[in-house]
């Protein structure tokens, strides 16, 4: 029997086999009950990975990774796509009052609840820094199953593809003030050189970002010029997409920001218009299978040893990020006069959090190794300790936000008439 992987018999086939079976089948059931399929994708992926039955192993899962990127990618692609300039231009103000008034709320109401409770004002910083980051995967995959369309799904693709770049940017602007709150109480009353490097490191990640999705889309416009190329347009974008997430990961960039910019560049580009034609027709089928591998990867990445490390930080964390995000999102939407319906249900729509955030807090917890004064006789720092705690804690609240924000966009967008089905 040929193997792939050492920690199991079972051909890579069989597996890949019963991942699409059993999603596929519980999703009937989630039909019935009126959520979102990938929450049963997702249910799946945990019941096969090492939570459950480990049918799909750490090792397994780490050699797929790179679906998870490649979907990402062509998740941002689409948001791009999606993404009409002329309408972002008529309703701008508003949009970027929304999008500044749900993040900074969100990392306002988590840092003082975190610091009411803890006293430990470096600990509610790094906190308040991950609530804006989201996770666009589960809100465009419930956009496409409800084939929504109409002035909220426009704006939940125009806020979901903003929403990372300013969450790294709050990140990499909040995280040096935690790490210099750390160094005084370690009594080095300096600034550390990485302290400098944090700041700037936010600014040449969005901007090479976007330099990059914007190079690609010139590149790619400028080969439709030719014939062959024009003729296998679908090909090219495909191509175009893996290649812009390859480079991305390669150079340490953001996926996402350099994908929807790359989607946003020619789907506002005159002469590509049949593009979002063939996005709709030709792709349409091959979608709905991203979405299961991705949430049934997602679902098995998942592992529920770590809900009940949640305790009172996590439960603050989640109340003060669903209040921050959907109060902000009212707020923003109220004060840049968006219409009444997306006033009401934007909040819902963005609550989505993993892979980014999970990624931020792995930064803080390699980055804050060492740092601070020792807080008991092993010799663990206080620096030690916070990334230990958001690590943990944001690995578990990402359950709960994957599970919760499909289900809570599907409900948004089914009360504003925009679901079609």
């Amino acid at each position: 029997m040929v193997t792939w992987f050492e920690n199991t018999s079972l051909p890579i086939l069989f597996i890949i086999g019963i991942m699409f079976l059993i999603p596929l089948a519980l999703s009937q059931l989630t039909k019935k009950l009126h959520l979102p399929n990938v929450i049963a994708y997702m249910i799946a992926g945990i019941a096969l990975g090492p939570s459950v039955l480990n049918l799909m192993n750490e090792q397994m899962l780490g050699n797929m990774e790179f679906i998870t990127h490649m979907v990402l990618g062509f998740v941002a692609f689409k948001i791009g796509l999606e993404i009409n300039i002329k309408e972002v231009m008529a309703h701008g103000r508003g949009i970027i009052i929304t999008v500044l008034s749900e993040s900074f709320l969100a990392v306002i109401i988590v840092a003082l609840l975190l610091y009411l409770f803890t006293g430990n004002l470096a600990l509610a910083l790094i906190f308040g820094a991950l609530a804006p980051a989201s996770a666009p995967a589960g809100t465009i995959a419930v956009i496409d199953e409800t084939k929504s369309k109409g002035s909220l799904t426009q704006t939940l693709y125009s806020i979901v593809g903003i929403d990372d770049g300013l969450a790294i940017i709050i990140f990499g602007l909040i995280s040096p003030i935690a790490m210099f709150l750390l160094s005084h109480l370690g009594g080095e009353g300096t600034l550390d050189s990485s302290i400098w490097t944090s700041l700037i490191e936010p600014f040449r990640e969005i901007g090479l970002s976007i330099l990059l999705g914007g190079a690609t889309a010139m590149l790619f416009i400028w080969l439709n010029r030719f014939k062959g190329f024009r003729g296998e347009l679908m090909l090219l974008s495909f191509g175009a997409v893996i290649l812009v997430t390859g480079v991305s990961q390669l150079a340490n960039l953001s996926e996402i920001l350099s994908g929807m910019v790359f989607g946003l560049v020619i789907g506002n580009y005159p002469k590509l218009e049949e593009l979002k034609e063939y996005e709709e027709e030709e792709v349409g089928f091959i979608i709905p299978l991203f979405y299961l591998l991705f949430f049934t990867i997602a679902g098995a990445n998942l592992h529920l040893k770590s809900i009940p490390a949640l305790g009172m930080i996590g439960l603050l964390y989640v109340i003060g990020r669903i209040a921050g995000l959907g109060g902000g999102a009212f707020v923003g939407a109220s004060l840049g006069k968006m219409e009444p319906k997306v006033r009401k249900y934007l909040g819902f729509g963005i609550l989505s959090q993993a892979g980014v955030a999970i990624g931020l807090a792995l930064i803080v917890k390699n980055r804050f190794q060492g740092m601070g004064p020792e807080i008991d006789d092993a010799g663990l720092t206080m620096g030690s300790h916070i990334g230990n705690i958001v690590f943990t804690t944001i690995t578990a609240t990402s359950v709960v936000f994957e599970i919760l924000g499909p289900i809570l966009t599907k409900f948004a967008l089914k009360k504003s008439g925009e679901a079609q089905v």
